[in-house]
């Protein structure tokens, strides 16, 4: 199954964007898998935080092969060591064991999901253990397919915006003129925008500054004041 999206979701962003227009007409229909299942996927999504796409597939493999049916039972009966013999980490391990319990003894009903607004959903995701605001807008798009939502905590999005709108940053007022502008179709725009970061269209880059590389040591001593000065704690202020 993939993300639903057609005309009216179209019509509406190209009339809102002629710069977006003009990358939907060049891209064409995108068609995004999405995962139904929201118990499921909060597993999946755990199990693929910070490795590859590849990695996360073979695990989620793995995982259906051994159990069958990724559900709330299956999951709790299970030991944090038994999770981790999918080739999870222990703290991953634990966020899953801890999840699954929770759906089970009724301490997280996520059946509740489905009728709240989109900051609830945000809110309840979030209170589980390995669970952010990131990881709760990729559920929210991925999975319960709601229509607008556009993810600041996103490099990939932000890549995207730069490469279409041709910003050497996004910051975050800048970054919510174009949510408006989308809404309330902001996930077709997120899925637009991905594409774009991801090279859809091969002669549009990324106007970010590159970095300039580190200097070497020169090998001459450095004064306690120039230390400081270099120091990270000083070169902190980021984003």
């Amino acid at each position: 199954m993939y993300f639903e999206y057609g005309d009216k979701e179209i019509e509406y962003l190209k009339s809102r964007d002629a710069k977006l227009a003009e990358a939907i007409d060049r891209i064409g229909h995108i068609n995004r898998p999405v995962h139904t299942d929201l118990f499921s996927c909060v597993v999946d999504d755990i199990v693929g935080q910070q490795i590859s796409t590849a990695a996360q597939k073979t695990i989620w493999k793995r995982v259906v092969d051994q159990l069958g049916e990724v559900t709330p039972s299956t999951v709790s009966a299970l030991s944090v060591e038994q999770i981790q013999s999918w080739g999870v980490s222990f703290r991953k391990a634990e966020y899953i064991k801890d999840f699954a319990d929770k759906v089970m003894n009724g301490e997280f009903i996520i059946e509740e999901l489905v009728d709240l607004p989109d900051e609830e959903v945000i809110e309840r995701l979030s209170s589980l253990k390995g669970i952010g605001r990131w990881t709760a807008e990729m559920l929210m798009t991925f999975c319960m397919q709601r229509p607008d939502v556009v993810s600041y905590g996103d490099l990939a999005i932000i890549r995207g915006m730069r490469m279409l709108y041709h910003h050497r940053k996004i910051d975050k007022k800048l970054f919510e003129k174009y949510r408006r502008r989308y809404s309330p179709y902001g996930s077709v725009a997120s899925l637009y925008l991905w594409a774009i970061a991801g090279g859809a269209i091969p002669e549009w880059k990324d106007y970010a500054p590159k970095k300039k590389p580190e200097k070497k040591p020169s090998g001459k001593k450095t004064s306690a004041k120039a230390l400081k000065a270099k120091s990270p704690k000083a070169e902190a202020a980021e984003k």
